[in-house]
């Protein structure tokens, strides 16, 4: 069984490897390879993944505050993998992307202009070029940005320092360009329902112990971190038929919508409009911990925050999730935001 403190000190090493330079580190013994391979064969055939493409929710939100001219409008950039994107819904509306958007505009009372970089089946290598195409978009540099992304680095063998190092120069950029980052980590492809054993408890090790190490390198570049865990808590393992989609990888409308709740209590405190105080609450079991234990911790319960406290701590939260907005409906006339 993996510990909280041995996840610890592997991501801690990733984290290290990817600061300075280095490869990947491996976390399977040898032996094992060739059962994984035979699995991920059987398990592909099962699990059908989905070519389509994500429905653009690009353009405003929050139009009925459009007559505010005290305040320009909120921007908000995402960036990462198809479940960035939204793949596996049909309507812009149904993608994570938008109901943040819709939720950001209703408690602010500002129109918030959405640009959304993410691109199914990327890996974190893909993220410098994300980034440059959203700091070059003539809206002007967003306010706040959203990376969703390792899933594919586990699946398609990105190594784990490789990656760390991509999501936290990505991170680097972002802040210097005066940027709030969120980084929604890896989610535990253990949850996958037709995934079997040892795949299953593989998956599950490696895409947590990324989750840990890609939180060590956001926080420490100045981001914050929301576990997405059993993608977003145990919902998705307790009722797999309803937050999965027809393709049995992605999640669904309701699953979206149980992740952009989960994220969304963060992407307002850093933004300053969440009433909770930056402080732990030890009957929630929030704590201000070493980075590495408190993204060791984050990484095995969904919904996690883990910030950035006096170096080399961090802090821990478990933040109260509201209900959000209801998604504004698809209009085809809302003015799309351009670059």
């Amino acid at each position: 069984m993996v510990t909280t403190r041995s996840r610890a000190r592997v991501a801690r090493r990733i984290a290290t490897a990817a600061a300075f330079g280095g490869g990947g580190i491996g976390l399977l013994g040898v032996a094992t390879v060739g059962l994984l391979l035979t699995e991920v064969r059987l398990a592909r055939r099962t699990v059908g993944g989905s070519s389509d493409i994500p429905p653009c929710a690009d353009g405003r939100y929050g139009a009925a505050f459009g007559h505010r001219t005290d305040r320009p409008p909120l921007r908000l950039g995402f960036l990462g993998d198809s479940t960035a994107a939204g793949q596996g819904v049909h309507r812009p509306s149904q993608t994570p992307g938008a109901l943040l958007a819709s939720g950001l505009a209703a408690l602010a009372e500002l129109p918030v202009d959405l640009r959304n970089v993410a691109l199914p089946g990327a890996r974190s290598d893909d993220l410098p070029r994300q980034v440059e195409l959203l700091l070059a978009d003539g809206e002007g540099t967003p306010d706040l940005c959203v990376v969703m992304i390792g899933a594919n680095d586990v699946t398609r063998r990105l190594p784990p320092a490789e990656s760390v190092r991509h999501l936290s120069e990505a991170v680097r950029a972002l802040r210097a360009a005066d940027c709030e980052v969120i980084v929604g980590t890896c989610p535990d492809l253990g949850t996958i329902e037709p995934v079997y054993q040892p795949l299953r408890w593989v998956a599950r090790r490696l895409s947590r112990q990324l989750a840990a190490a890609q939180t060590i390198g956001a926080v420490e570049n100045g981001g914050r971190t929301v576990s997405l865990g059993a993608l977003l808590g145990p919902e998705f393992e307790a009722r797999p038929r309803e937050l999965f989609g027809p393709d049995n990888y992605h999640p669904s409308a309701e699953g979206y919508a149980t992740a952009a709740m989960a994220m969304f209590p963060t992407l307002c405190a850093a933004l300053g409009l969440w009433p909770e105080e930056e402080h732990p609450e030890p009957a929630r079991r929030e704590g201000i911990l070493p980075v590495e234990q408190a993204a060791a911790r984050a990484a095995s319960e969904g919904g996690t925050e883990v910030t950035a406290s006096r170096a080399p701590w961090a802090l821990l939260k478990h933040r109260r999730r509201r209900q959000l907005p209801a998604p504004e409906e698809d209009a085809p006339d809302r003015p799309p935001v351009t670059g």
